[in-house]
This record gives structure tokens, C-alpha cells and sequence, in this order.
């Protein structure tokens, strides 16, 4: 039987602190790479999963490698942006030229 360690910890971690518990939805898949958990949460509670400069999400990441580490696995962690957000995309094709324009205006 497969262990689910790393999915039961980031569910019940992120069911502690988001408002809207019931629409947290986890996925666990393994390849070559790895183990990824994504998560997909209410567009409400992406600020309270990420925290201040993202260092809640990068606890969050820092654990599930001590997880993945005592488990002899590599646990990646992936949040899944909600459709309809307000937060701008980043452009691939954005140079440096653009980017100095931008900050003379």
C-alpha cells in the first residue's frame, strides 16, 4: 500500500488556515522526477497559502522535503492559480530594454 504522507500534511495544513476548507482540492502524482502535490485552492485563500513573500508556501515546501528526505523521495510543491485571477502574468518574451523603460515612466 502506497503512503500518502506528504498529501495528508499539506491537506490538513492548508485546511488550517484557508477560509474556505472545502474547496481545497490536492493531487499527488509521481514520474521520474519526483513526487509534485498540487494544490488548488478558493482564489480567496491564495494570500493566506502564499503569506507575506511567500514565506508560508516556502514553509510549506521546506517540511515537504524533510518529508520527501525521511521517505527516500523528492516532494515538489505546486500551487495552482484559480481561474478568473486579478494578479498580472508574468510575459515571457519581457527583456531587460522593456523592463528599464518601464521604471523611467
Amino acid at each position: 500500500m502506497e503512503t500518502t504522507t506528504d498529501k495528508e500534511f499539506v491537506e490538513f495544513i492548508v485546511k488550517s488556515i484557508v477560509d474556505h476548507p472545502d474547496d481545497v482540492q490536492i493531487e499527488r502524482s509521481v514520474d521520474e522526477m519526483g513526487v509534485l502535490i498540487s494544490l488548488k485552492i478558493n482564489q480567496a485563500d491564495m494570500g493566506q497559502v502564499i503569506g507575506r513573500q511567500g514565506s508560508t508556501a516556502k514553509s510549506i515546501r521546506t517540511l515537504l522535503r524533510v518529508i520527501g528526505a525521511k521517505n527516500n523521495a523528492r516532494v515538489n510543491f505546486k500551487i495552482i492559480e484559480p481561474e478568473g485571477s486579478t494578479r498580472p502574468r508574468k510575459s515571457e518574451d519581457t527583456n531587460v530594454e522593456d523592463v528599464v523603460n518601464d521604471l523611467k515612466l
